[in-house]
C-alpha cells in the first residue's frame, strides 16, 4: 500500500529530511487524536440510536393512549371540543428551549420542552360534561409532545453525527493510508539519496587522499634524486685528486742529467 502512493517532490537535503521528520509525527498525533475523536462520536451515536430506538416505542405508546384518551373526551362531551380549545388559549403553555452539547468538539442541539405553571386558559372546557376526560387528554397530549421534542432532539444529534464521523472516518483513513505512507516513502527517499551522497563523498576523498599519498611520493622520489646528483657532484674533484699520481719533487718532468 505504501508504494502505490508516492513520495512528495523534495529535494534530498538534511534540512528536507527534518521537515519530513516533524510532518511524519504530527501527522501521527493527528491520526491518534482523530481516531480517540471518532471513536468517542461513535460511542456517543451509539448511545442516541439506542435512545432513539426506546424514544420511538414510547411514542407509538403514548400517542396510542393519547388517541384513546381524545376518543373519550369525544363520548364524553358528545362532540369535538378543538374549536372551544382554540377560543380559550391565548398564550403558548407548552414551549420548547434549544442549547448545545459539546461532544469531542462537535455541538450537537438539544430541545428541552419547559411548561409554564400557572397557565391554564381552557380550564373551564368540559364544565358541563366531561371536565375530567378533558384534563386527562390534555395530560396524555403533554407528556407525547415531551416525547417527540425528545424524539426530535435525538434524531437531530443523529444526523448531524452521522455527517460528522464520515468526515472523522474519511481524514483518519487520508492520514493512515496515503499521508503516512507517502511521508514515510519521502524519507526513505531521502535517506537513499544522503547515503548515496555520504559514499560518493567517501569516494572521493579517499581518491584525493591517495592522489596525495602518489604526489608526495613523487616529490619524495624527486628530492632524493635531487640529494644524490648533489652528492656525486661533490664526491667527483676528491676522487680526481687521489687518483693523480703525487710529484715528489715537486718539479716538471724533464729529462734529468747524472
Amino acid at each position: 500500500m505504501s508504494g502505490a502512493v508516492g513520495r512528495e517532490a523534495v529535494f534530498p537535503t538534511r534540512q528536507s529530511l527534518g521537515l519530513m521528520k516533524s510532518k511524519l509525527k504530527g501527522a501521527e498525533t493527528g491520526h491518534s487524536l482523530l481516531k480517540r475523536k471518532s471513536e468517542a462520536l461513535t460511542k456517543r451515536f451509539r448511545e442516541i440510536t439506542r435512545r432513539i430506538d426506546e424514544a420511538k416505542r414510547k411514542m407509538g405508546r403514548m400517542m396510542q393512549i393519547a388517541a384513546f384518551s381524545l376518543a373519550e373526551v369525544t363520548y364524553a362531551v358528545g362532540g369535538d371540543i378543538g374549536y372551544q380549545v382554540q377560543e380559550s388559549a391565548k398564550q403558548a403553555r407548552f414551549r420548547v428551549q434549544a442549547k448545545q452539547d459539546n461532544v469531542s468538539g462537535v455541538l450537537l442541539p438539544q430541545f428541552e420542552s419547559v411548561i409554564a405553571t400557572g397557565s391554564n386558559d381552557f380550564g373551564l372546557t368540559g364544565l358541563g360534561k366531561g371536565g375530567q376526560q378533558v384534563q386527562r387528554c390534555r395530560e396524555t397530549y403533554s407528556r407525547a409532545v415531551e416525547t417527540l421534542v425528545e424524539l426530535a432532539s435525538l434524531q437531530t444529534a443523529f444526523v448531524m453525527l452521522d455527517e460528522v464521523i464520515k468526515v472523522v472516518n474519511r481524514r483518519v483513513n487520508a492520514i493512515e493510508h496515503i499521508i503516512i505512507p507517502r511521508t514515510e516513502n519521502t524519507i526513505k527517499y531521502i535517506n537513499t539519496e544522503l547515503d548515496e551522497l555520504d559514499r560518493e563523498e567517501f569516494y572521493r576523498l579517499k581518491k584525493v587522499s591517495n592522489k596525495k599519498q602518489r604526489d608526495s611520493a613523487a616529490q619524495d622520489a624527486e628530492m632524493l634524486a635531487k640529494r644524490q646528483a648533489e652528492d656525486n657532484k661533490e664526491n667527483e674533484p676528491a676522487k680526481a685528486v687521489i687518483d693523480q699520481p703525487a710529484d715528489i719533487l715537486g718539479q716538471e718532468d724533464e729529462d734529468v742529467i747524472f
